[in-house]
Order: C-alpha cells, then sequence, then structure tokens
C-alpha cells in the first residue's frame, strides 16, 4: 500500500518535472531571428538604382572627410562604393587634420554653391580645433543629407508640421528594419538607450510618430535594467561594449543594437573585435528578433544616406520646376 501511494504519487511529479526540463530546453535552444542589415541594404539600394534610372538627372553626393582616421576613412569609403552601385555623381573632399576652420568652411561653401550636389556629408568626429556646429550650420538645409539641421529635427519633432527634407540616416535605418521585419510598433513599449542628437534623440521620436510608448534611459536613469526589461522593443545606442545583458531583455523582445564597440580578443588577427551595446550571445537566447555587429545597422545607415540624396535631388527638381 505505501509502495503504491508512492508510485503513483511520484509519477505526476515526474512528469512535471520532464515537462518543466524540456520547456527549459526549448527556451535555451532557441534562437533570435536575426536581422540582416546587410541584406535588407542591398535591396534598398536595388530599389534606389531603379528609381535613379527614371530620374532626368543623377543625385549628386558630396563627402568632406578631414583627417586619416582609420574608422572614418573605411566609413567614407563604404558610402563611396554604396554611391557608385547606384550610380549617384559623388564628390569627395579630403583635407589635412590641420586644415583651419575657415578653410573647412569655405569647402563647404563651395559644395553648397555646385549645381552638381545635391547633399553634403561632413565626416564626424573633426579635429578637436574646428566646432563641428559651427560646420554643420554652414550647410544649407536643401542639402543637409545627414538630417541634422535645427529646420529638419525640428520639423521631425512637430506633428502635423512639414516633413524634413531628410531623416537621421542612422535612425531612419533603424526604422525601416523594424518596418521591413514586421514589427509592430503600435501600443508596443520602446526602450531607447541613449540621447545623443545623432541616435538616441532622433530615434525616440520616430518610435513616436510610430505609436509606440517610449521611454528614454542615459547616464542619469535609475535602475535601468528594470526599465529595460518591460521592453517589447529595445534601441541601444550608448556606445558602450555589450553593457546590456541577456537578462536585461523581455523574452519576445526586438533588439536594435546600434553600437559599435572594440573588444580586445587575442584570437583576432587585429587583437580586437567588433561588438555592439548589446551582448549578442545572451539576448540572442531572449529576443525574438535582434541585429548583429556588424552586419545589422551599419549598413542600413549607409542604405538611408543614399536614400537621402535621391530623396533632396527629387525635391530640388520639383523646386526648380515650380
Amino acid at each position: 500500500m505505501d509502495t503504491t501511494t508512492t508510485t503513483l504519487s511520484s509519477s505526476p511529479l515526474k512528469r512535471a518535472r520532464k515537462l518543466r526540463d524540456e520547456e527549459e530546453a526549448t527556451k535555451t535552444s532557441s534562437v533570435a531571428r536575426i536581422i540582416d542589415g546587410r541584406r535588407m541594404a542591398k535591396d534598398i539600394r536595388a530599389e534606389l538604382k531603379a528609381e535613379i534610372e527614371t530620374m532626368a538627372r543623377k543625385p549628386g553626393l558630396a563627402v568632406v572627410l578631414v583627417g586619416n582616421r582609420t574608422d572614418s576613412a573605411t566609413y567614407v569609403r563604404m558610402k563611396k562604393k554604396a554611391a557608385a552601385e547606384v550610380e549617384i555623381f559623388s564628390v569627395d573632399v579630403t583635407l589635412p587634420d590641420s586644415v583651419t576652420q575657415e578653410e573647412l568652411l569655405k569647402a563647404v561653401k563651395k559644395l553648397n554653391e555646385d549645381p552638381r550636389v545635391d547633399g553634403i556629408l561632413v565626416q564626424l568626429p573633426l579635429p578637436k580645433h574646428i566646432d563641428e556646429a559651427t560646420v554643420l550650420k554652414s550647410i544649407r538645409v536643401d542639402k543637409d543629407v545627414d538630417g541634422f539641421s535645427a529646420l529638419n529635427i525640428g520639423n521631425l519633432c512637430l506633428r502635423g508640421g512639414d516633413e524634413p527634407q531628410a531623416l537621421p540616416c542612422t535612425p531612419a535605418g533603424c526604422m525601416e528594419m523594424l518596418r521591413r521585419t514586421g514589427v509592430q510598433t503600435r501600443g508596443k513599449r520602446a526602450v531607447v538607450i541613449g540621447r545623443s542628437n545623432i541616435v538616441g534623440m532622433p530615434v525616440s521620436q520616430m518610435l513616436q510618430q510610430l505609436d509606440a510608448t517610449v521611454t528614454v534611459c542615459h547616464s542619469k536613469t535609475l535602475d535601468m535594467e528594470s526599465i529595460v526589461r518591460n521592453a517589447d522593443i529595445v534601441v541601444a545606442a550608448v556606445g558602450r561594449a555589450e553593457m546590456v545583458r541577456g537578462n536585461w531583455i523581455k523574452p519576445g523582445a526586438v533588439v536594435i543594437d546600434v553600437g559599435i564597440n572594440r573588444k580586445d580578443d587575442a584570437t583576432r588577427k587585429r587583437g580586437y573585435r567588433l561588438v555592439g551595446d548589446v551582448c549578442f550571445e545572451e539576448a540572442k537566447h531572449v529576443a525574438s528578433a535582434i541585429t548583429p555587429v556588424p552586419g545589422g545597422v551599419g549598413p542600413m545607415t549607409i542604405a538611408m544616406l543614399i536614400r537621402n540624396t535621391v530623396r533632396l535631388a527629387k525635391a530640388r527638381t520639383k523646386r526648380e520646376a515650380a
């Protein structure tokens, strides 16, 4: 009697334990969908190339590079490659580290007056002796291909006002990734980590426009982990390698990792590897979708730069025809 009772009572317990173990194994083995920025960017470039072929003239993009920073030079080279692929007219201005602010402003002024140029990009950061804000303000609004002018940002933030002539490239790339992945934003909780003018601030505005409920976290935010754990969508743009751990992520959340950081790695030829602001290896077992680093947001930023150039060129053609 005692033996039978023990067997009957332990059998459901064993089944419960087995089910629990199977659920845990499923959680551990499941991996988030990888949001492939390279593939999306390739598709967008193909779409833009087809659009450009219908235009009366080729759009023109001018890129200004100051100094010889390896990362800036690499980024500019990638932009030039993308422009050539879609057959955009490209103007390159390369200046030494020693260039004066006055000389740089003259170079920008010349591009402002160049009828072949629809968009002007000054690659940041600039040398410390140059005031970046002054240089960026000198770019004509109708050629502000990065979308950073006060007018463009103001129009982005206003409800019911004029549309920005160009959208900040990285935030626009993030939104395009969500759209092409089929992520629902309406009514969802979104957390943006970082409040920079380049990413955090504009991406939070864009998410609000898509009817998400947005919280912005920054260096002074208290108990950031618990805030992030409630997010359906996480955009990390803080510039700290793997700061966001897997246990910060709500199961099933979508993670857009804007960060790109160097992490020492003796197994790599270069002595380092590139990582994002999110610990990818941990987060991919919790999130439903996640962008890799590299190969995620970076290629989409460049694709949005090309799209902005086409947009500015079309706007100019429309103005001239009026």
